[in-house]
């Protein structure tokens, strides 16, 4: 879901963009810092924070509809900044041995992406649960995490040479399983709301596939095109797992429906092509399995032609003003807001056009005001008898963050006093309620 901007024909206006966890907000990073967006309306863009204490910014993120943030520039590539923005305070830094390529988020977990290595955060205090060394060369950070901090999958890539996906279990700390999704090298992966599948495409861009997890059972697959390969940039499902949305360096963005016809479906009334089409299904039966298989893929069920081509850009399906919508961000810096007809699908219709970097109205605190309504609060949840081990005897974990395990401990620090996001309608994941002055982890 975010995306470092790389516009071939020059500087790119946005260095970074992402949309968070659930798509109800955008985080762009410029040379002079960053802004945070809310996406709640379609006619109106609020800028819910800016920031210019950083320069150079190429990552940021940001957990929900939290005041927490994730922010890494260029002037310190190595590091991680933890900031509760709203309160103007950073609540942690942790320095690495390489530089950092991707980060993500769930209410659970905080995951830093390297080129040859994966460290695993406890987000509520941000102690160092699991590094995961010697993963195979991942010159992008490619990896992705459910944002179901219940069913908290991470998946990256098991190979440099083919398209195999590492499934790691980021509750129990150990590795669920590897999927052999593609015969070549992975260029995307993404997991639905709920952590159930999960999506990749490699780097020929040409065949999408979804799958069961954590077994890793094939369920759909789709083509987006043969004519030509293309670099995949963003992968993405709906909040309702209904859809899937695939966008690239080319000027096409294809929506495809999860859906498995039955053979319950009515008798059709005979004509021509409704026999012609059962001979052809017929057919695909007495041919090698690797053509019928591509003659039964399902294309797209929605497409939209963008007016741009070569530029970076990611996209979203999101539900705003209780309709489907399509987002698209490019690293020109203008979000653009299309209709998405659920039943009949077709070219999606450009209702709104945004410019990310003009003056942007501040909206704090309508933000929370226009946000649906939460089932329930992470304070009251937390607040709860829970049968899920605590932290001090959950596996994997220990209080000096992996020292005595031998792990690779970043160079850290912490707040000095009481650092607590307490708002419920936030769902504080950070909770740093002790004194002292910040210190340095010793690496092992």
């Amino acid at each position: 879901m975010e995306a470092a901007a790389e516009a071939p024909g020059g500087p790119a206006a946005l260095s970074c963009f992402s949309y968070n966890q659930d798509c109800t907000s955008l985080a762009i990073g410029t040379t002079t810092g960053y802004r945070l967006f809310s996406l709640s309306s379609v006619e109106q863009l609020d800028q819910v924070h800016e920031s210019n204490e950083i320069p150079d910014v190429y990552i940021v993120e940001r957990l929900f509809s939290s005041s927490l943030v994730v922010v890494v520039s260029h002037a310190k590539p190595q590091q991680m900044n933890v900031y509760h923005f709203k309160k103007g305070t950073e609540i942690c830094n942790y320095s690495y041995s390489s530089n950092i390529l991707s980060i993500r988020l769930n209410r659970q977990r905080l995951v830093v992406c390297l080129e040859e290595s994966i460290y695993i955060h406890n987000i509520k205090d941000m102690k160092l649960l699991k590094t995961i060394l010697d993963t195979p060369p991942n010159t992008t950070g490619l990896c992705a995490l459910s944002i179901n901090h219940a069913n908290s999958y991470l998946a990256y890539p098991g190979s440099a040479t083919s398209g195999e996906i590492v499934l790691y279990d980021g509750n129990t700390l150990k590795t669920a399983c590897t999927i052999p999704a593609h015969d070549g090298p992975l260029a995307a992966l993404t997991f639905n709301s709920t952590g159930s599948k999960l999506a990749s495409a490699s780097e020929k861009g040409t065949v999408i596939r979804v799958f069961s997890i954590p077994g890793g059972q094939k369920l759909y697959e789709f083509r987006r095109g043969m004519k030509r390969y293309v670099n995949i940039s963003s992968l993405v499902f709906s909040m309702d797992s209904q859809f899937l949305c695939a966008s690239s360096n080319t000027e096409t963005v294809h929506i495809f429906k999860l859906e498995h016809l039955t053979d319950s479906r009515p008798e059709e009334p005979p004509t021509w092509s409704g026999y012609m089409g059962k001979m052809f299904q017929a057919a695909t039966n007495y041919l090698p399995a690797q053509v019928s298989g591509m003659m039964n893929q399902d294309r797209a069920f929605a497409t939209v032609r963008l007016n741009i081509s070569g530029q970076r850009n990611i996209c979203a399906l999101s539900t705003i003003q209780k309709l489907p919508r399509l987002l698209v961000t490019t690293s020109d810096g203008h979000l653009y807001i299309y209709n998405l007809d659920p039943q009949d699908g077709g070219e999606c219709v450009l209702i709104k056009k945004h410019s990310l970097l003009g003056s942007g109205k501040m909206e704090e605190n309508k933000e929370n005001d226009l946000r649906p309504p939460l089932p329930q609060s992470y304070a009251a949840t937390v607040a709860r008898q829970s049968t899920v081990p605590s932290t001090s005897t959950m596996p994997g974990y220990s209080e000096d963050g992996g020292a005595l395990r031998g792990e690779v401990i970043p160079e850290h620090e912490f707040a000095t006093g009481p650092v607590c996001l307490d708002d419920e309608n936030e769902f504080p994941p950070i909770i740093l309620c002790r004194g002292g002055q910040p210190g340095k982890a010793k690496r092992s």
